[in-house]
């Protein structure tokens, strides 16, 4: 019961709801001193994100999506645009099922693919039954309008407040065609910054318009933490 209470608690420490007097993006609360709010933050030898220079081939499986699930609220929690869902929505990985719990966004990307960022970052937040998290993440780089996103940004709440979504949202809609990956051993991009996430990272980029871009940064903010050392990490990919 304990284990998982603490997980509940991740998940919503991922999508940036700490206290906001207590962390934050720049200034005295920016990502520099977090360690003042969770030691792992400062101290933790896996921590995400990281910037994707180098990867070692690897027999790893094709993702195993099955979202069917919809879109109910979305909310502005000063820290980030986060969507909780409804219905059945889970990955399996690693012959376990993960159910999404939220996903919600970054611009910049936290996350780098060989030195590149990308203007905005989408992080798919999954659970399984014993407490594990993993994080897909999906990149967006400027070009068409995303009809998915603009769903969104028509429903945009302010900061503090939630809304009801009422159109029909295909959560699938966001992921790209291909789903190439990087695999990595991460942890939460915020505090407490805990550690033992698995890290999904696909390689194949949806697109966003420069309007969209300018919509959801000028609502977020720069909400990205820097990237952290590999230290011993080894990143898989399959090609």
């Amino acid at each position: 019961m304990k284990k998982h209470c603490l997980v509940a608690s991740m998940v919503v420490c991922f999508a940036g709801m700490a206290q906001a007097s207590d962390w934050g993006y720049e200034g005295e609360h920016g990502p520099e001193h977090w360690g003042h709010v969770s030691k792992t933050c400062e101290v933790g030898k896996n921590q995400s994100p990281i910037d994707v220079t180098r990867a070692l081939e690897a027999d790893l499986k094709p993702l195993d999506i099955h979202y069917s699930g919809k879109v109910t609220t979305l909310t502005n929690n000063g820290h980030t645009l986060q969507a909780s869902v409804s219905g059945d929505n889970h990955m399996v990985l690693d012959g376990v099922d993960f159910e999404l719990k939220q996903f919600h966004f970054h611009t910049p990307s936290e996350n780098l693919i060989k030195g590149k960022q990308y203007p905005l970052e989408a992080h798919f937040v999954h659970a399984d039954n014993a407490g594990n998290l993993a994080v897909l993440a999906v990149m967006f780089e400027v070009g068409q309008q995303n009809e998915q996103l603009a769903k969104l940004a028509s429903n945009l709440p302010t900061s503090g407040k939630s809304v009801m979504l009422t159109d029909e949202f295909d959560v699938n809609l966001l992921l790209p065609k291909l789903n190439k990956y990087y695999r990595f051993n991460g942890s939460l991009t915020t505090p407490p910054c805990s550690e033992g996430v698995r890290w999904l990272v696909l390689k194949h980029a949806q697109t966003l318009s420069q309007q969209q871009e300018n919509v959801l940064n000028s609502m977020m903010g720069n909400n990205n933490r820097p990237v952290q050392a590999h230290n011993a990490r080894v990143v898989l990919k399959n090609d």
